[in-house]
């Protein structure tokens, strides 16, 4: 999938288009929060390395918090990688075949990815639901409540499930 914009959009009715737009731009506006969560993360392990080596003190949240913030950087970054193209792909066998079964196998592999990321999307909301309504907590020695660490997730996958859509209705699928 090449790189979206505006001027790459075939001829589409005004409502998919938009989708479209607006689908990029959710997408980078969730790499920048991706960004963001994966600088929090590394300036905290290295917080805590300084502390635990350097001063020679334990640490108590700096682990979880990292797991979190590195693990939702990575969901929350995959539409944009997805939009951009920018995922491992083997394409011997649909380049070797091209034109409409080259389109076909991406289209069903989309489908597939679709699928699954819309699977992934109702559960990890299941969850944070059920997070949130039950008060729950890590269990950890710093025992944070476990719903804000599961949303990144949940947003993550939905926006991944969205931005699928968008690519199939693009025709990059």
């Amino acid at each position: 999938m090449a790189m979206a914009n505006s001027q790459s959009l075939v001829k589409r009715s005004g409502v998919i288009a938009s989708y479209i737009r607006l689908m990029d731009v959710l997408s980078r506006v969730s790499a920048y929060l991706a960004a963001a969560m994966f600088i929090a993360g590394v300036l905290v392990i290295c917080q805590m390395v300084f502390i635990r080596y350097m001063l020679g003190m334990s640490t108590s949240w700096q682990t979880e918090f990292t797991v979190f913030s590195v693990t939702g950087a990575m969901l929350m970054g995959s539409p944009y990688v997805l939009m951009t193209g920018g995922h491992v792909a083997i394409t011997i066998l649909p380049d070797a075949l091209g034109g409409i079964a080259k389109k076909a196998m991406l289209l069903i592999a989309s489908l597939f990815g679709l699928a699954f990321c819309g699977a992934l999307a109702f559960a990890s909301w299941v969850y944070v639901v059920e997070a949130y309504e039950f008060n729950w907590r890590t269990g950890t020695v710093w025992n944070p409540l476990l719903w804000p660490g599961l949303l990144p997730m949940a947003l993550g996958s939905t926006l991944l499930t969205l931005q699928y859509i968008a690519e199939i209705l693009r025709g990059e699928a």
